[in-house]
């Protein structure tokens, strides 16, 4: 009888053996590395003296009553997905010894077909996929004829500050986007 026992028992663990073994082929295992990046809103603001945007804008010397300066400002998106875009523009005209002057001395030729303005900021009418530029918000500086001696040795400063944010689930405009950067006028000079 203890040998009955012990053959079954011998019986008993080859099956169960068996059948851990069987089981091994039944699983299975496998793995992923998924890697998900956010993307980036970036743009440059391009300002330039000339017609053929080859020479940036720096400044112009020596300007008189009733000319014009060519000072080009657009937008470009380097970032790697669609944005809204609004700009921020003051000029303001200082005397030699830094007295405030009538800043209706000089325009600027707004460009009001692409640009719309709300409030202090003037808004690009269409989102900008990457590598795209604005159309230019202004192409000009235009200095009245009527400046008189005050205006001798005075300094205009054209301040123009750009920001952007992503277009994508944010409006249907840049008139409706949320999340623009907080911005504080700069004061001149």
């Amino acid at each position: 009888m203890k040998r009955k026992i012990l053959i079954l028992s011998v019986l008993t663990i080859l099956l169960a053996i068996l059948a851990a073994n069987t089981l091994a082929y039944f699983t299975a295992d496998t793995a992923a590395h998924n890697v998900i990046t956010t993307g980036n809103v970036d743009i440059v603001l391009n300002e330039w003296a000339n017609e053929e945007r080859t020479e940036r804008f720096e400044k112009q010397i020596d300007v008189l009553p009733g000319t014009e300066v060519t000072k080009i400002v657009e937008v470009e998106n380097i970032g790697s997905g669609s944005v809204w875009v609004r700009i921020w523009t003051n000029g303001a005209f200082y005397s030699e010894d830094g007295t405030p002057l009538d800043p209706g001395a000089f325009t600027l030729d707004i460009n009001t077909t692409d640009w719309t303005k709300q409030g202090d900021f003037y808004y690009y009418n269409r989102a900008l996929a990457p590598g795209e530029k604005t159309e230019p918000l202004f192409t000009t500086v235009s200095f009245n004829e009527a400046m008189d001696n005050r205006y001798q040795n005075s300094t205009l400063y054209v301040d123009v500050n750009a920001f952007a944010v992503q277009a994508a689930n944010n409006g249907a405009g840049a008139l409706d986007a949320t999340g623009w950067p907080s911005f504080t006028p700069p004061t001149t000079p």
